[in-house]
């Protein structure tokens, strides 16, 4: 075992205030990242490690920048490779040295006294260059998440405004084809088309609702209750849910759900949507949620349309509050919708379940990489796993 002492230099980051300039060469790296450029750097490369404030992961900086006085610069000292240790210190949890009660912060005498399973310069190589090989899979993969979610962007942007023909062709554009196109108050939109207002569509039986104003904290053996933290990229994480008591749920009976229903956050993080799954049948949301029960038209192509533009434009202009925001649900009812022929509606929808799926593929992907580059991590730098350099 090797203490940080022994494996590196610490030295403390300084204010950019008098390197700071926009036409720098140089970045500045505080605890959250670069946010600036200096004329002139500090050091060449090191590992940044936040010393105040947000004590979250480390960062490695391979070229030469300036590390900003809430952080420490780590040099490794001869013989040592800068990318294992930074391995090192990114496995080991630093909130625990934290000894503040207020502004968390870490001393440099307790960083030093980290220790590290040291397998030598030559494994240390070996490990860094196993992390940083699953490191770039994992940036690929998140690279390729990142474009299909702007072919989906423009892809929602053509389907909701010029749709999908029979022979499931996009219209031409309305520069290209403008007798195909009619103006309307929610803009221009095919002229097969018609255009209302949410609450015209949904079931006035089951109309558009919020849930419990208070659940509880746990009930077992109770209803299902679906939170808005509880709502990511359109669906909904079950394992976690909060169960009330069939008394609460039962004075709620009116916004219990159905599969189906569409879901849409209305407080404090406002436009969050997804579909309520088979299995949540009967389950409830707080009041922090709308449920929305279409009546007269494809559940699917709704959900879909509260991402575009237009209704999220709809959500921020009627969203009011300062330390909690949210929209009411009579402006949630009010939201300007397209009408499409219903058979439209399924293709558009179907179109975009084609791209949502790819990026669940990948997502998925990412999320095993992830779990694969912890396992490894711990395995190969706690000496668990040996691994023997190449001679």
């Amino acid at each position: 075992m090797s203490s940080l002492s022994d494996l590196s230099m610490i030295h403390y980051g300084k204010s950019p205030s008098e390197v700071l300039t926009e036409d720098g060469s140089y970045p500045i790296v505080g605890t959250g990242g670069i946010y600036g450029h200096a004329k002139r750097a500090m050091f060449s490369s090191a590992i940044v490690v936040p010393r105040k404030g947000s004590l979250g992961n480390p960062q490695l900086i391979e070229s030469p920048f300036w590390p900003v006085d809430t952080t420490y610069a780590v040099i490794p000292k001869d013989r040592v490779d800068i990318r294992w240790l930074y391995y090192c210190l990114l496995n080991f949890d630093l909130t625990k040295l934290n000894e503040a009660t207020g502004v968390p912060s870490i001393s440099r005498q307790w960083l030093l006294k980290i220790k590290f399973h040291n397998p030598g310069e030559k494994n240390q190589k070996k490990i860094a260059k196993i992390l940083k090989s699953i490191d770039q899979t994992i940036e690929t993969t998140e690279a390729l998440i990142q474009k299909y979610q702007q072919i989906k962007q423009g892809l929602m942007h053509d389907l909701f405004t010029r749709g999908v023909t029979p022979d499931g062709k996009l219209r031409p554009t309305k520069e290209q084809a403008p007798a195909l196109y009619k103006e309307t108050p929610i803009g221009w939109i095919p002229t097969e088309w018609q255009w209302g207002v949410l609450n015209e569509i949904t079931n006035p039986s089951r109309p558009v609702t919020y849930g419990i104003l208070m659940p509880g904290y746990g009930f077992d053996g109770g209803v299902p209750v679906v939170k808005v933290k509880d709502i990511r990229g359109r669906k909904i994480d079950i394992k976690n849910l909060l169960l009330t008591s069939p008394r609460i749920a039962k004075e709620y009976n009116r916004s219990k759900l159905e599969p189906g229903d569409i879901l849409l956050t209305i407080r404090g993080t406002v436009g969050r949507v997804c579909i309520v799954p088979e299995g949540l049948k009967g389950a409830n949301i707080t009041q922090d949620t709308a449920r929305i029960d279409i009546l007269q038209g494809n559940n699917e192509f709704y959900s879909y349309y509260f991402e575009t533009d237009g209704a999220t434009r709809h959500f921020n202009i009627n969203t009011l509050g300062v330390a909690v925001k949210g929209i009411n649900l009579g402006e949630v009812k009010n939201t300007p919708i397209p009408k499409p022929p219903v058979d439209e509606q399924s293709r558009i929808a179907q179109r975009m379940n084609m791209i949502n799926l790819r990026i669940d593929i990948e997502l998925e992907l990412l999320k095993k990489l992830m779990l694969k580059k912890s396992g490894v991590m711990h395995d190969l730098l706690t000496g668990k796993v040996q691994v023997k350099a190449d001679e």
